[in-house]
């Protein structure tokens, strides 16, 4: 089942993430007060958890320079509501999808998908996923698309609270695990760096911290250690999300993928994503 949460979650993931992109996000961010860009993201998604803390953004979101969301979160809660914040990303999340999929979003299918994935959110226990279970507080939409956007949003905090915790065993940091990430190639890690703020000598310490455990070359690159760390972090990441996938059917797997796949086609194709 791990290799199934790992298909699934590649095959959904677009339909949750394209709140954290769409232009329909600041729109209904600012519209409560708040600045446009980051501060919109850090508390639009740390909502779910009530009005906290920014050192409870820094330990649950764990890759974001830690002054940038010191400055951005305390302020966000002196111009809106937690609950306020969240409807709006609701009502981000209706309207990007509408936008997107259009009249795609009434087929009985969606609403299938929405009823068969809430069912695999009860499996999931909320012990310490403090994102995930934020999240399961929320209230459920009434609307299938949404129930589907608001269950994938949880099965993915599931997945990435596990993430996190794979990363802590790991002993490697937020900054330090941005940087094994660009080393894969995937994304480059200027734009990894520039999106999570960190500066430069941040970086560079970063990278030399991992050249000093024979994670990363001369070059930069991820060495056969370095590998099998990136590996293992995977792996434990897929097992740890795997517990809601296990009382799927192959078919069920079969008809979740390629119905993920083309949802989420469709987004991508409309140049939702940046670098994709």
């Amino acid at each position: 089942m791990a290799n199934t949460a790992r298909f699934l979650w590649q095959r959904l993931e677009s339909y949750h993430g394209l709140i954290y992109f769409v232009p329909e996000a600041d729109q209904h961010y600012t519209a409560l007060g708040l600045d446009p860009g980051m501060m919109g993201y850090f508390a639009s998604r740390s909502a779910a958890m009530g009005p906290v803390p920014a050192e409870v953004v820094i330990a649950t979101f764990y890759n974001f320079e830690p002054s940038r969301i010191r400055a951005l979160v305390p302020l966000a809660w002196q111009r809106t509501t937690a609950q306020a914040l969240w409807q709006a990303r609701v009502a981000a999340a209706d309207a990007a999808l509408t936008r997107l999929l259009g009249s795609r979003l009434q087929s009985p299918d969606i609403a299938e998908a929405a009823a068969l994935l809430r069912e695999l959110v009860g499996e999931c226990a909320p012990e310490g996923r403090p994102l995930f279970a934020g999240h399961l507080a929320q209230a459920w939409p009434d609307e299938p698309h949404l129930a589907l956007w608001q269950a994938i949003t949880l099965l993915r905090e599931y997945r990435g609270d596990g993430h996190i915790a794979a990363l802590t065993v790991e002993a490697v940091s937020g900054i330090e695990a941005l940087v094994i990430h660009g080393a894969t190639g995937s994304v480059p890690p200027a734009v990894l760096q520039a999106t999570r703020g960190w500066s430069n000598e941040a970086w560079a310490a970063a990278v030399e911290r991992l050249q000093a455990r024979n994670w990363l070359d001369d070059d930069g690159a991820l060495t056969p250690a370095g590998h099998q760390h990136r590996n293992r972090v995977e792996q434990y990441t897929d097992e740890l999300a795997a517990a809601p996938w296990r009382r799927l059917t192959e078919a069920q797997v079969t008809w979740l993928g390629e119905l993920g796949k083309e949802l989420t086609g469709a987004i991508v194709a409309a140049g939702t994503f940046p670098h994709r």
